[in-house]
């Protein structure tokens, strides 16, 4: 691949500041190292070499740039903090806070604040919010007594606003969701691809699950495990056309894959995974990159933790997530197969 095909090299000449997390670059012909973002005359790109931290850039000889201008960093962090601070109130509010209040508590306009925070968590501060509240309803209803009381708790004033939101919120009414998945319909199919056994499930909000794995027998069991009370229905030959999608990107990478995904997760969950979705293929990013981009620098266990409780192998590519050393780390589906993913989308 020569540096015009590393999408690093589009980030250069985008001046992409999400990308300041990632990489640097230094400059063979100056022995400087830059940020993406830097305003500095850009290098040719057979002059350039890629490094993941300015560590490894230093280590191998270059300085730090001195054009104060160039690098926006400072304002990168300054955003994420912003951003961080804006999340807790959403949090920690009885009801969600309108976009107004949010950007004058952090003294941006309303437009600059909402496209801040989109850029930090790949939300919208109402998607946000949205997915903090569906987290309070799923951990309230597996804990009270009744539905009234998990709604109150999270925020709800009333019952028809609720119900209103229920299905977008749990993928089920409500009575359904505490009962395990009770009247819920879910189709799955089980095939065979390079990398084993193949299980995809879909609900009527889209595809829930795509598993990997060597039992075909067993791939059903964590499926009953995770829709413990869920109808799971053995799909028909229309499905099994999904299936092969998702088995045909795998052996082809360059096919791309676009599916409605069905996505059950925390506030924090869905932030990462909405991140690594944003990795582009052929390239990896780091646990502690990923926090970065997402506004919690200190979060790198929570995205790891984030990244083993994906359910949906290859279309939310948490293989994409490397150790900061460039090793791969644990996968959920085997570290064997990790590689063989990130082999396959290197070579496009």
């Amino acid at each position: 691949m020569t540096t015009e095909q590393d999408p690093r090299w589009a980030a250069i000449l985008a001046r992409d500041p999400k990308a300041d997390a990632l990489f640097v670059y230094g400059v063979k012909t100056t022995g400087v190292y830059c940020r993406p973002s830097s305003a500095s005359r850009l290098p040719r790109p057979e002059n350039i070499e890629f490094f993941d931290t300015p560590v490894q850039a230093e280590a191998a000889g270059y300085r730090a740039s001195k054009r104060a201008a160039g690098d926006q960093t400072l304002l990168v962090a300054h955003h994420a903090q912003l951003v961080a601070q804006a999340c807790r109130h959403i949090e920690q509010a009885e009801t969600p806070p309108s976009l107004n209040a949010l950007a004058a508590q952090a003294n941006l306009s309303p437009f600059h604040f909402h496209r801040v925070f989109k850029t930090v968590t790949g939300l919208t501060p109402k998607g946000y919010a949205t997915a903090h509240r569906s987290r309070k309803v799923r951990d309230g209803l597996k804990s009270s007594h009744s539905v009234t009381d998990a709604l109150y708790d999270a925020g709800f004033n009333s019952n028809s606003r609720f119900y209103e939101s229920a299905d977008q919120l749990l993928g089920m009414k409500p009575s359904d969701y505490k009962a395990g998945g009770t009247n819920t319909a879910i189709l799955f199919a089980v095939g065979q691809c390079s990398l084993g056994a193949i299980l995809v499930a879909q609900s009527a909000r889209g595809v829930c699950a795509i598993l990997l794995g060597e039992d075909p027998g067993q791939l059903v069991r964590d499926l009953q495990d995770q829709f413990p009370k869920a109808e799971l229905v053995g799909a028909d030959q229309r499905f099994e056309q999904l299936v092969a999608q998702v088995v045909g990107f795998i052996e082809a990478p360059a096919l791309g894959l676009d599916l409605p995904l069905d996505l059950r997760g925390t506030a924090f969950q869905e932030r990462v995974w909405q991140a690594l979705r944003e990795i582009p293929a052929g390239s990896t990013a780091s646990y502690a990159q990923i926090a970065e981009r997402i506004g919690a620098p200190k979060s790198f266990r929570a995205v790891a933790q984030a990244c083993g409780a994906n359910s949906l192998a290859v279309a939310i590519p948490c293989h994409r997530v490397v150790r900061s050393n460039g090793d791969l780390s644990g996968y959920r589906w085997g570290v064997e197969r990790k590689q063989q993913l990130l082999e396959r989308e290197r070579k496009g």
